[in-house]
């Protein structure tokens, strides 16, 4: 995003199949950040059912959509020409 857009270098966009799943996930976020004292300047609803949580870390901004939203607003069309950075989904049990 950095080279397209002066308010964030990336974007990070999730994807979940409920709602109550698009709010675990972004409490998560938060949860994970607060540990080390990074706070989003966004303010969440713990219970957001807009199906589009954005979380905003300056550097970095967290989309986490309902499926059927993202693919409504289909960002990664609308920033077509970002640079796309594929990060592995990481297994919390340590198993590989």
């Amino acid at each position: 995003m950095r080279k397209l857009a002066a308010f964030c270098d990336y974007f990070v966009l999730a994807s979940a199949t409920s709602l109550r799943q698009v709010n675990a996930i972004a409490r998560s976020i938060q949860d994970e950040l607060a540990k080390d004292k990074i706070k989003s300047l966004s303010k969440v609803s713990p219970n957001d059912e807009s199906g589009w949580v954005v979380l905003d870390y300056v550097s970095v901004v967290a989309h986490i959509f309902f499926k059927p939203m993202r693919e409504f607003y289909s960002l990664e069309r609308l920033w077509a020409d970002a640079k796309k950075v594929r990060v592995l989904r990481s297994n919390p049990t340590g198993a590989h």
